[in-house]
């Protein structure tokens, strides 16, 4: 694979617009304190090393990184400008708590006063990294997303801009689901914002977050990182809707680590970028813990989104349930790569992944690779890939019957989707995801 932040041989730099002099001028206006800008620099010391090693050709091999130019794009040192965003899911519910981030910079964070009370932080990463450090500091990209792992990740952790935090303390149930929205307004911005999620044991949430541009045009970076970090006993629920302009690159490590009787229920819908890669893991530390992943993709134009999935079970008794829907039109393209893997003491392990794609067009192409890594021997573990075209006679049964051609297409791409809505219980995102379709086909605007 070629891509454009490989340095040539015998030759190790940061990629263009993220140099040594341009870190470090970084951190001077960051004006943050002396333990964060320390691990940065470890984060970004890992970062220069990592230039001169390959990305893995397994991961990335059929990620296309030859167009993409780093220099285009820089982290925005002025305040964010106020913007409209054309949101899915911020008009569709009733939210305990708010926080927008815009270009890096947070301009909204607010939190129900009952909730404030009780111990929930909900807010700026920057903010309550300085105030609430003690709570914070042991698990910021320590026990899910780690520097180490690759270049992108090393790169995020050197440069992360800001984003949301929700800590829920022992036994608190957050009933309301809570809203965090990622922006880019300018255009050439580079926005490296961080999501961490911490629920102590017993403790219930809901976190519903999604990305937006401003405009549809403006160009953008963004490498993130999200991590959820779920207690014994506790339940949560995590919403990504990844809804970019097509002009914005989006790389991303997000992992979730669920420790004994814990449950973690994932939904991600892809819907925008120009290109995405995200490589999501979900590790099950404890005994008797589940995690349950759902994905609906819909990529249209020349899109590639790609998903590099991963379900690693530690412990006896656990499970894991990944379903994966993609759409495709036009010449898009969208591949997936998952894995699951089971350690040799997590015996009595049940783990299952699936992929479906539906093609509507001759040109776009999906690439599903599910895998297994077994080292126990008392375990059920099942994956399976399905894709196919849209049947024509199903088509022309509905145009029959009235229906012009676009709306046939949304009934019949919204009985395929059918199966993840079923699986996900805030309404307000079942609805948001079935918009986002219909837009995608141009039904709605």
């Amino acid at each position: 694979m070629s891509t454009a932040i490989l340095p040539p041989a015998g030759e190790v730099h940061a990629a263009p617009g993220f140099s040594e002099a341009q870190f470090e001028a970084f951190l001077e206006s960051r004006g943050e304190p002396a333990w964060i800008s320390q691990r940065r620099r470890a984060a970004f010391e890992v970062y220069r090393q990592k230039l001169a090693e390959p990305l893995n050709p397994e991961e990335f091999k059929r990620v296309d990184l030859r167009a993409f130019q780093p220099a285009r794009f820089a982290v925005s040192s002025a305040a964010a400008a106020p913007a409209q965003f054309e949101t899915l899911l911020e008009k569709r519910a009733d939210f305990a708590g708010a926080v927008s981030h815009i270009d890096g910079r947070s301009v909204v964070a607010r939190l129900d006063d009952k909730l404030a009370r009780q111990g929930v932080l909900f807010g700026s990463l920057c903010e309550l990294l300085k105030t609430k450090r003690e709570i914070l500091e042991p698990h910021l990209m320590s026990r899910a997303v780690r520097p180490e792992a690759d270049r992108i990740s090393a790169w995020h952790a050197a440069f992360w801009t800001g984003g949301t935090v929700l800590f829920v303390p022992r036994n608190v149930t957050v009933a309301a689901p809570l809203y965090s929205l990622i922006g880019l307004s300018s255009a050439g911005v580079a926005d490296f914002s961080h999501t961490l999620v911490i629920l102590e044991e017993g403790a219930s949430a809901t976190l519903l977050e999604e990305t937006g541009s401003a405009g549809s045009e403006n160009t953008g970076l963004h490498v993130g990182a999200v991590e959820l970090l779920v207690g014994a006993g506790a339940n949560l629920r995590y919403v990504q809707l990844q809804n970019w302009n097509h002009h914005v690159w989006h790389l991303a490590h997000q992992a979730g680590a669920v420790a004994r009787d814990g449950s973690l229920q994932w939904t991600v819908g892809g819907i925008g970028a120009r290109l995405a890669h995200i490589h999501q893991q979900v590790t099950l530390e404890g005994a008797g813990s589940s995690g349950e992943v759902n994905g609906v993709t819909f990529a249209t134009g020349r899109q590639l989104l790609s998903y590099y999935t991963q379900q690693t079970h530690k412990a006896p008794s656990t499970r894991s349930d990944l379903l994966y829907k993609d759409v495709l039109r036009d010449e898009a393209r969208v591949v997936w790569r998952g894995m699951i893997r089971v350690e040799a003491e997590a015996q009595k392990t049940d783990g299952y992944q699936r992929n479906d794609s539906l093609l509507l067009s001759a040109d776009c192409r999906a690439d599903a690779i599910p895998g297994l890594e077994i080292n126990a021997d008392d375990v059920r573990c099942t994956h399976g890939a399905t894709a196919g075209r849209v049947d024509a006679d199903q088509i022309f049964y509905c145009m029959c019957r009235g229906l012009s051609r676009y709306e046939a297409m949304h009934m019949i791409v919204e009985g395929f989707f059918h199966g993840v809505y079923d699986r996900i219980a805030v309404e307000a995102v079942r609805e948001t995801l079935s918009h986002a379709v219909k837009r995608k086909l141009g039904i709605e605007r």
